[in-house]
């Protein structure tokens, strides 16, 4: 007797996920709404608000394209927390370079280097990147509230035309593990190999 038997085991993961308007207002608040998701969770708010600060501004300043919004995900499996930001400039990878010594910018990958357990770039669907960063955190138990709660904000239909305006749409939910149900693909490999 041929039966064909399919388990499907879905685990819970906390996640936000954000939709930005690529300025610098867009990554202020990408790390003000960071830093409230990571207080919800119960984690502690350093490094990962520094890292979320330094992917969203150079999304906002580096990875800009006019009427295209950036995304910011974060999510937690175990003791790792990702953190991922989505530009629409996949034709401009980050580099971390030495930036001259009276240079006012240029040290913020250098920044997330140091804070990141890891980091990387992963391309995604043209004409997409993603850059991601990783950072340890303390392995707990999630409460009930962190993988059920939800905010939503208004997405808009168009961004054409919308000069100076920001829009967010925010997610905060669960789903299966990778890519928390978002029908989002995981920008590259998800869990960590060991």
């Amino acid at each position: 007797m041929n039966q064909e038997i399919s388990t499907h085991i879905s685990t819970p993961v906390p996640h936000l996920a954000l939709r930005l308007s690529p300025t610098p207002r867009g990554a202020r608040l990408a790390r003000l709404l960071a830093r409230e998701q990571l207080r919800s969770w119960g984690l502690p708010l350093e490094p990962a608000e520094l890292i979320v600060a330094e992917l969203a501004a150079n999304a906002a300043t580096h990875g800009r394209v006019a009427g295209r919004d950036f995304r910011l995900m974060m999510y937690a499996v175990g003791d790792l927390l990702r953190i991922e930001v989505t530009d629409t400039r996949g034709d401009r990878l980050p580099e971390a370079r030495r930036p001259a010594p009276d240079a006012d910018g240029g040290r913020g990958l250098w920044l997330v280097d140091a804070l990141a357990e890891r980091w990387g770039t992963a391309p995604g669907p043209a004409p997409r990147k993603t850059v991601w960063a990783e950072v340890r955190v303390k392995a707990q138990e999630w409460p009930s509230s962190a993988v059920s709660s939800s905010v939503s904000g208004t997405e808009p239909e168009s961004r054409a035309g919308r000069s100076g305006k920001g829009s967010t749409r925010v997610s905060s939910m669960t789903g299966e593990a990778g890519c928390g149900g978002l029908g989002m693909t995981a920008a590259s490999e998800w869990p960590p190999q060991p």
